[in-house]
């Protein structure tokens, strides 16, 4: 038996709704044939209102929070999915654009199966057997008829959601590998162009095209057969159970009569009996989600795990850093040489015109630029990569994921309890800027951060710096976007919380480099 959950719990409470609006409307047909119950009826049809009004709301309810649970799901997936990417080794047999993909479609493929499947799979086991007790207490026959349906169609949707699955995996198998394709195709496009590769690219991505779409409708020809298999039983038993009370009230049947119905009791089995089938008919509705969503995760559980060996040394104390021609080589630009050494535990500045390097000094020192050259940290060499994790990093683009304010904040040192993320918010003074929001910290933002302005990203990272408190800080333009006073105030928090720590800051403001305690201005 699969797992009660909250969003499963509140789908059983709809079928437990439809009970009671039976029920009700049951009891309003009794009294309105009563002339003299006029407020029975009116009692009756309250109840029934109400009902109604309820089970409209745990509708609601449920859909809310069986979409929260896919959120902490794909989260939970997603950081999962990146880690095995970003340590992923170049000999890897899958396409780097086809590993891209999984991380990014397939986990938005599982969204509808922990939000819809998943719940509504409960829901379908028992809140049948539910409508079904419930019809019984009226008429053991006509829930005998309903319960005497499910035999075939279970049968008929085991065999449909078998060939279903198997269309469903080969689909999503040719979709990552079409994704993969363009992907790295575009990264090779000035390859491709140069050799004159151009049309025969396009007939391989063409072909691959046409297969995606013929597995496709592969899965759409098996969506469609159980979906018929299922409207065939839903409206063979509704039609099954008004013959019978139709002819049992009538006195037609052509054989004993195993009990004898009167018109209330008829009413409550026939509302109920499209009920018996509703869970159903939601779960086939979501059956899709459940074929993507399940060849999704084993596309995602065949990532490569994350490489152990790329952790980097660990940083006990704040290092001093000794750079020696170093040059970022972007392919069509060299920036540098650069050679400077940054000493322990101060602030260096770096300035100088735009195009000077700056930028690319960090991020070399980040490995995030290809370079060559000498980087000694306290006096040993380490790989550019070997920084990572290990950095307070404010760079001056904020890279922003799906997830509250206080979760992005969080990135950068995951576990962090809500009174230091709130801290380090109010530090960088980010919590009185949303502040006017109604939830705070908790206001939820998508990738590209919609609704926040650029000081509200620039302040997310410093947030992140502030909280990661490393004993290295690479700072790219920490004030870029803030006002003078803002800038001033910021500054007066960095230079405090990184006491002690190496600080290489980059800037083009004066008031800044005057406080810093080495400058060094590139060419």
């Amino acid at each position: 038996m699969m797992p009660a959950t909250p969003p499963s719990l509140l789908w059983l409470a709809d079928g437990a709704g439809a009970i009671a609006m039976a029920a009700g409307l049951a009891c309003a047909a009794h009294f309105s044939l009563a002339a003299s119950s006029r407020e029975g009826l009116l009692t009756s049809l309250a109840g029934l209102t109400i009902a109604a009004a309820l089970r409209a709301s745990v509708q609601m309810a449920a859909t809310g929070s069986g979409q929260k649970t896919a959120v902490a799901a794909k989260h939970s997936w997603r950081l999962r999915a990146f880690a095995a990417i970003l340590t992923a080794s170049a000999g890897s047999r899958t396409m780097l654009g086809e590993q891209v993909a999984d991380a990014t479609d397939r986990i938005e493929d599982l969204d509808g199966y922990h939000a819809r499947f998943l719940p509504l799979r409960f829901a379908a086991a028992t809140t049948p057997l539910l409508i079904a007790a419930a019809a019984a207490a009226a008429s053991w026959v006509a829930a005998a008829i309903l319960l005497a349906t499910l035999v075939p169609f279970a049968l008929g949707m085991i065999l449909a959601g078998t060939a279903a699955s198997r269309a469903a995996a080969r689909q999503l198998d040719i979709l990552g590998r079409l994704s993969g394709l363009f992907i790295d195709r575009v990264r090779a496009l000035p390859v491709i162009i140069s050799f004159g590769a151009q049309e025969r690219i396009g007939r391989h991505l063409a072909g691959t095209t046409r297969e995606v779409a013929e597995r496709t409708l592969t899965v759409l020809r098996v969506a469609f057969l159980s979906s018929a298999v299922l409207e065939f039983f839903a409206a063979l038993s509704v039609a099954l159970v008004a013959v019978y009370c139709g002819f049992n009230l009538l006195g037609l049947l052509p054989f004993p009569t195993p009990e004898t119905l009167d018109l209330d009791r008829a009413l409550f089995v026939l509302v109920l009996a499209p009920e018996f089938y509703l869970p159903m008919r939601r779960l086939a509705a979501a059956y899709h989600d459940k074929q993507i969503g399940e060849a999704a995760m084993e596309r995602l559980a065949a990532l490569p795990p994350a490489s152990p060996d790329l952790a980097p040394a660990p940083l006990w104390h704040a290092p001093a850093i000794a750079i020696a021609a170093l040059i970022v080589d972007y392919g069509d630009r060299r920036v540098g040489p650069f050679t400077l050494d940054i000493p322990a535990g101060r602030m260096t500045v770096l300035s100088g015109p735009t195009g000077s390097g700056k930028s690319s000094l960090l991020n070399a020192l980040m490995g995030l630029a290809p370079a060559t050259g000498d980087i000694l940290i306290d006096h040993r060499p380490l790989a550019m990569r070997g920084l990572h994790g290990q950095v307070s990093w404010a760079g001056q683009t904020t890279a922003l994921l799906p997830g509250t304010i206080a979760d992005n904040i969080r990135l950068a040192r995951p576990g962090a309890p809500d009174a230091e993320v709130e801290d380090v918010a109010r530090r960088a003074g980010l919590l009185a800027l949303v502040a006017g929001r109604a939830e705070g910290l908790a206001t939820r933002l998508d990738t590209r951060g919609s609704g926040l302005s650029g000081g509200e990203r620039r302040r997310i990272g410093i947030a992140r710096a502030l909280l990661r408190d490393a004993p290295l800080w690479l700072l790219d333009e920490p004030t870029a976007d803030l006002d003078r006073q803002s800038a001033d105030a910021i500054m007066q928090e960095i230079r405090q919380a990184a006491a002690g720590r190496t600080v290489l800051l980059v800037t083009h403001d004066p008031r800044i480099a005057a406080i810093a305690d080495q400058h060094v201005i590139l060419a």
